[in-house]
């Protein structure tokens, strides 16, 4: 049994004013200062989504940064988090920008 803290991984989509408006760089930039783990891109119908995984109280400050924060120019409209789970080990590496 490892005391290591419990791993979360949750998905989310941001909707509002969100494209245009370098939200994925600024969320790639919090991502890694908060220090978790997953990726971020646009859809086609103008919403940013992605995943963020991590300890539990680090995903949930991401959390709360995308869906009260996000990039200076950017409007959020509401934050969807979807597929909430305790992981026993990360997916991802780093943060990153998907295309």
């Amino acid at each position: 049994m490892s005391a290591a803290r419990p791993l979360k991984s949750v998905d989310y989509e941001v909707f509002g004013r969100v494209q245009g408006v370098c939200f994925r760089m600024y969320t790639e930039d919090e991502a890694r200062k908060i220090g978790v783990v997953g990726w971020v891109k646009n859809t086609s119908k103008g919403t940013v989504t992605g995943q963020v995984q991590g300890p539990e109280e680090k995903v949930n400050s991401m959390m709360s940064w995308l869906s009260k924060v996000g990039s200076p120019s950017s409007r959020i409209d509401r934050t969807n988090f979807s597929n909430e789970k305790t992981i026993s080990k990360l997916d991802y590496s780093n943060f990153s920008i998907r295309y």
